[in-house]
């Protein structure tokens, strides 16, 4: 049998603000400039999910690519799309909601729904030139 990887691509805004609070003012403008405008500033991400896996000889697929869309947008969109990250979310409430923060939430998230025998990865785009994976 042969091993393939599917993906599946989707976008979400949100807004959020990079803060530590056990910082000083001067300290989080200086590390998270812009990004710490405590007016908030927003995103339009994407985020891509990557499966990798057995074909199933009866079907044809690695995994249903519809199951797939669903579970993104019943884990990840519906919980973050246009929503301000800091004060809308159980998720960062307490968790600064950088790239690489917000990557592995949306990893764990769809992990403890996709069976164990598919490797998966996520890629999330910030900008058009600032993405991150997970896991590396």
């Amino acid at each position: 049998m042969h091993r393939v990887t599917v993906k599946r691509k989707e976008h979400f805004n949100a807004a959020h603000r990079l803060h530590n609070p056990n910082w000083t003012d001067e300290k989080n403008e200086e590390v998270f400039d812009k990004c710490n405008n405590p007016n908030w500033h927003g995103h339009n991400y994407e985020v891509i999910v990557s499966l990798t896996g057995e074909v199933d000889p009866e079907t044809g697929y690695v995994y249903d690519m519809k199951k797939l869309s669903d579970l993104i947008k019943s884990q990840v969109l519906n919980r973050f799309d246009h929503k301000n990250l800091n004060l809308d979310t159980e998720e960062f409430k307490n968790l600064n909601p950088t790239a690489e923060n917000i990557v592995k939430v949306i990893y764990d998230l769809l992990r403890d729904k996709i069976e164990e025998k598919y490797e998966m990865k996520i890629t999330l785009y910030e900008t058009e030139r600032n993405f991150v994976e997970y896991p590396a």
